[in-house]
């Protein structure tokens, strides 16, 4: 009996992975089914397919997953369609926050993220709401460990970016929403391992919190973050270091 119980745990956990793995492919799929349809299906010619490919491999997304949602963008195999979806809202403490989502309903999606903004103490907005609160730009990451901060700006100036911070374990480096495969690719030409590279949304602006309204905040956008539509999520807070005291 102990032997099922166990057996029964791991089938029960691998449901689980399994489930979450499921999720994040539906998710990766229309992130690339979108990019095709906007810039054609050959990520040589188009820097968003190329970034959602990149990120569908990095998940250990099946090629063969990765070609039907090339070939669904571009319309050479049917499906229903996925529409792009922007929800713009407050969460606690006034917080901005802008959902970038893919849906083939939008009259299910638009009340699901409705009601888990109100559920956890936020309000869905109109559009335009807090879209001024936030900036169009590259995201390069390094890892902070694996290169000298001097070596790395000299090269981030060389290679045209627009500036650099380091942020706990790494160096972010930003750039124009155009110049993002320009930058990394020379900051690879010298020699620097990217860790990731992104088109992000990025705030002009943040609300610094307690404690308190930080972690009910986190619960919000965990919760946001869950929904099968959603793509991406950006807000403008500033944590304070005690809620990540151990």
């Amino acid at each position: 009996m102990a032997g099922h119980s166990h057996w029964a745990g791991i089938k029960h956990k691998k449901k689980l992975v399994d489930a979450k793995r499921g999720k994040l492919f539906s998710k990766l799929a229309k992130k690339i089914i979108v990019a095709a349809r906007h810039g054609g299906g050959d990520p040589t010619g188009n820097s968003t397919l190329a970034l959602a490919i990149e990120k569908a491999k990095a998940a250990n997304m099946p090629k063969d997953n990765i070609r039907r949602a090339i070939k669904r963008g571009t319309g050479e195999l049917g499906g229903s369609e996925i529409l792009e979806l922007t929800f713009e809202g407050y969460g606690p403490g006034g917080v901005a926050i802008m959902v970038e989502a893919a849906t083939d309903n939008k009259n299910r999606t638009l009340p699901e993220i409705r009601k888990i903004f109100e559920k956890r103490g936020g309000n869905l907005g109109t559009t335009g709401c807090v879209r001024h609160v936030f900036q169009r730009r590259g995201l390069i990451r390094i890892d902070a460990s694996k290169a000298e901060e001097d070596a790395v700006l000299e090269a981030v100036l060389e290679a045209g970016a627009d500036d650099m911070v380091k942020e706990g374990d790494f160096y972010d480096i930003f750039t124009g929403p155009t110049e993002l495969f320009k930058v990394r690719k020379a900051l690879e030409e010298q020699g620097l391992t990217i860790e990731s590279a992104e088109l992000s949304n990025l705030p002009t602006i943040t609300v610094k919190l307690d404690e308190e309204v930080g972690r009910r905040l986190l619960v919000l956008i965990e919760e946001i973050e869950d929904h099968d539509d959603v793509q991406n999520l950006y807000a403008n807070f500033d944590l304070p270091e005690s809620l990540f005291a151990e």
